[in-house]
């Protein structure tokens, strides 16, 4: 141990184990978004190539990344190995540069994805008025966000729905006596629509994705600091 700070050493172990708690963390956050019934399910099973959760995907990665980093740098630190320290070391200054990328690449193209978010939805609002199995995955997960999130429809209300809300007597069906409700064709409906609903869903988990990516960096400039140090002390050992 001659040459190598013992304070430094299981420092850098506890740092990288709950490195490795984040890593864990961030994959079963980014997992939660990916598979979340609120918006998720309307935007996947319509008939867009564009993605709104992208930035989830690349969370998964980075969440399964950071936790095989956290265990080479628990064994680099245990076992004094330069070798360990330095993939760590590497490693972990990709990832800051990808997220630093992805950063500004998002702050730049944000109007653009609000238009292929809203592109997505205006193109599915056809897919309500469809029958027979064009379009039912999509349909049912709107049924599902209208009864979760009561609202109705995607940009008109009830007239998305075309003849299908004839022949459904439980769509968007509305049953409080107040002014959430309106009638149409006889039928209480909720009056608000589900396209703003399906937005604010999707920028709130965008604002999640953010808020991790930025812990995250404050996280690994520790870890990198960290590192190199106890790389140079066993160095010189």
């Amino acid at each position: 141990m001659a040459g190598v700070s013992g304070c430094l050493k299981y420092s850098m172990f506890i740092f990288n184990f709950l490195f490795w708690l984040c890593g864990t963390l961030i994959l079963g956050i980014a997992i939660w978004i990916r598979v979340s019934k609120a918006g998720n399910e309307v935007l996947s099973s319509g008939n867009s190539d564009a993605n709104p959760f992208t930035a989830a995907n690349i969370l998964i990665a980075v969440g399964a990344i950071i936790m095989v980093l956290g265990f080479l740098g628990c064994c680099g630190a245990v076992k004094e190995s330069r070798c360990m320290l330095l993939l760590f070391f590497i490693g972990l200054l990709l990832i800051l540069f990808l997220q630093v990328a992805a950063g500004i690449l998002g702050a730049t193209s944000q109007s653009e994805t609000k238009r292929i978010l809203n592109e997505t939805l205006y193109e599915n609002v056809k897919l309500l008025k469809e029958t027979g199995d064009n379009g039912k995955e999509f349909r049912d997960a709107m049924i599902e966000f209208q009864k979760k999130f009561e609202c109705c429809g995607l940009v008109s209300g009830a007239a998305d729905w075309g003849s299908n809300f004839a022949s459904n007597s439980e769509l968007c069906a509305c049953t409080y006596a107040s002014d959430v409700c309106i009638n149409y064709n006889g039928k209480s409906v909720y009056k608000e629509t589900c396209i703003s609903l399906i937005k604010e869903s999707v920028e709130k988990h965008i604002f999640i994705v953010i808020g991790i990516a930025f812990g995250l960096a404050v996280i690994e400039i520790l870890g990198l600091v960290f590192s190199m140090v106890l790389y140079c002390q066993i160095g010189n050992k």
